[in-house]
């Protein structure tokens, strides 16, 4: 069976009983998305729906080629479809979501390119190309431009968090450019040569530029001599020609992701030693720590950086300093960076001084977004919400609700209601489960995804979270046994592993008392099939997608999801007072 036939499979069986409709085949999914109704006919061009990476060949190493677009999934589960909706409703928002772009400093000292083994995300052998490929995401949006299902130009895009992936300032500076657009080197330290684990000789890791018969060669990569001089090669990247704002994610926040800042790994990020390789017993140490004792894991690496591990000598840098909460904020105000606007990109000047990485939004006209801080600088890669911040988000909710729900399920009434509400955070329902004390705030309670869960369903506007973090695709249905408390959790994969996508979602009012949520996957704008010999900047774009896909410790079956967590119409009753 093939994956694009195993995956509607796969989701056909799990949604029989669940009141989802599948639309299956390419061409019935094209029909359906020309001609779903004489008033507006949906836009499929450049979107999953049109076609999506398909991979091929008999070999250990697959190429990738355009395949069928994929079926829309009708949801029930929280609300019965109506007949005629196609040709009555009307667009009340149009965004697109990113989330993990992951931009990575590869030749940066504080990286454990050495448990990849352990720890799939420790090392992949197409981070190299991880800003291009993210350029190419935004070429992608700038050409598709408006909602399939609408036909409303996007109004923002939002990133969801991991934008950066070693929290150092030179990832943002490149996060940053590829939102707003501008002249980036993909590159650290010594400019003129590339410094990372990938021409280091050892037959540990995948070295492109060599004919050293190495473990990801005999996995089945390919040699490409010409990847690694390419891949730190200045470009002009495009920028987005819509809005843009940022959610903080984990790698944003926490050195490595994970890691407190003990005072112990500042100073090192910056410095000329960088491990590439330990003996299996410390790596085991140290990849389990990172799971379970982060105090630990910090020290573990300051050791092997200062008398420990294969140490390679790399050329210092500054600009590789960990930022704290207030750059981070300070950063999104720079001129430079405005791009499409607005000005800071959610944040403001009061971010900066308080540290407070949460804040409103519009996100269309009658819609609110809310954009959360969900991490803990405790360490490890889950997170939590602060008891101030649960309570500003609550206080939020009332002020722009008509009426809402006691925790005892009594209506109280008030606010001033008319606004569809949109949640953005980094983590999950399901990844919110780190309540250590905030270092930075060691006396304030932490509150789980299942507490966030049960705040948001006492407010019937909300109609959906939107998240990461998990680099999977996966759609959640929150019911209730009061229909308009119910909303939709949309959890979409990563772009540093396959299947690199990122997500339209348009919000519709079928006006016969249910709202639709069509999501919609969409790819970068670089071309399915590859070159080894070209490296130039769209080959590079699409080596770093056909790349991830053949990483030997990435798991692509599992972050793609079932079609029913790809593109959707989610069903929702629409609430009595909005």
């Amino acid at each position: 069976m093939s994956g694009i036939s195993r995956r509607r499979f796969v989701a056909g069986a799990s949604a029989a009983g669940a009141g989802v409709a599948l639309w299956p085949g390419r061409a019935m999914a094209r029909e359906r998305a020309l001609a779903v109704s004489a008033a507006r006919a949906v836009r499929v061009d450049g979107t999953t729906l049109e076609q999506a990476a398909t991979p091929v060949g008999e070999g250990a190493y697959k190429r990738l080629v355009a395949g069928p677009g994929w079926p829309v999934v009708v949801r029930q589960e929280l609300c019965e479809a109506g007949s005629g909706r196609d040709g009555r409703r009307t667009g009340a928002a149009s965004f697109v979501q990113f989330t993990d772009l992951h931009l990575t400093d590869t030749e940066s000292p504080v990286r454990f390119e050495y448990l990849a083994r352990f720890n799939d995300s420790a090392h992949r052998p197409q981070e190299t190309l991880t800003v291009r490929g993210a350029s190419s995401l935004v070429e992608r949006v700038n050409a598709v431009r408006q909602g399939p299902y609408t036909g409303l130009p996007f109004s923002l895009v939002m990133a969801t968090g991991d934008n950066t992936d070693n929290h150092e300032r030179i990832e943002l500076d490149w996060y940053l450019s590829v939102m707003s657009g501008g002249r980036i080197t993909p590159n650290s330290g010594d400019l003129t040569r590339y410094e990372g684990v990938q021409n280091s000789g050892s037959g540990q890791y995948w070295n492109p530029g060599s004919s050293l018969q190495d473990a990801y060669k005999a996995k089945g990569l390919p040699q490409i001599p010409g990847l690694l001089s390419g891949a730190i090669r200045p470009f002009d990247a495009p920028g987005l020609s819509v809005p843009w704002y940022t959610t903080v994610g984990n790698h944003d926040d926490s050195i490595e992701g994970s890691l407190p800042d003990l005072g112990l790994l500042g100073d090192l990020y910056t410095g000329s030693r960088k491990v590439e390789g330990c003996d299996d017993a410390t790596a085991a140490r140290l990849a389990d720590a990172l799971l379970h004792d982060p105090g630990e894991a910090a020290v573990l690496l300051s050791r092997l950086l200062t008398h420990g591990g294969a140490i390679r000598t790399v050329t210092p840098d500054e600009r590789r300093h960990p930022f704290t909460p207030a750059e981070f904020a300070q950063a999104h105000l720079d001129p430079a960076y405005t791009g499409a606007g607005p000005v800071g990109h959610g944040f403001t000047k009061d971010s900066v001084s308080s540290g407070h990485l949460y804040y409103t939004f519009d996100l269309a006209d009658g819609v609110l977004g809310i954009s959360l801080d969900t991490t803990n600088r405790a360490g490890f890669a889950d997170g939590s919400l602060g008891t101030a911040q649960l309570n500003w988000l609550e206080s939020v909710l009332e002020a722009n609700s008509g009426h809402w729900y006691d925790s005892d399920g009594r209506v109280v009434r008030g606010g001033s209601g008319g606004r569809l509400v949109v949640v953005f955070s980094h983590h999950t329902s399901g990844t919110m489960g780190n309540l250590l004390p905030d270092p930075y705030r060691p006396f304030e309670g932490r509150h789980s995804g299942t507490e966030l869960v049960a705040l948001l369903q006492r407010f019937p506007n909300v109609v959906a979270w939107v998240n990461g973090h998990t680099h999977t695709n996966q759609i959640i249905p929150h019911g209730h046994a009061v229909p308009e408390r119910a909303f939709w959790e949309i959890n979409t994969a990563s772009h540093v592993d396959y299947p690199h996508h990122a997500r339209i979602i348009e919000i519709a009012d079928n006006q016969d008392g249910t709202l639709s949520l069509f999501t919609t996957l969409i790819e970068s704008a670089a071309p399915y099939r590859t070159d080894f010999a070209d490296t130039s900047d769209p080959g590079l774009a699409a080596l770093y997608r056909e790349l991830a896909y053949n990483d030997p410790y990435a798991t692509p079956a599992t972050r793609i999801g079932t079609a029913a967590d790809h593109n959707t119409e989610l069903l929702l009753t629409k609430p009595t007072t909005t």
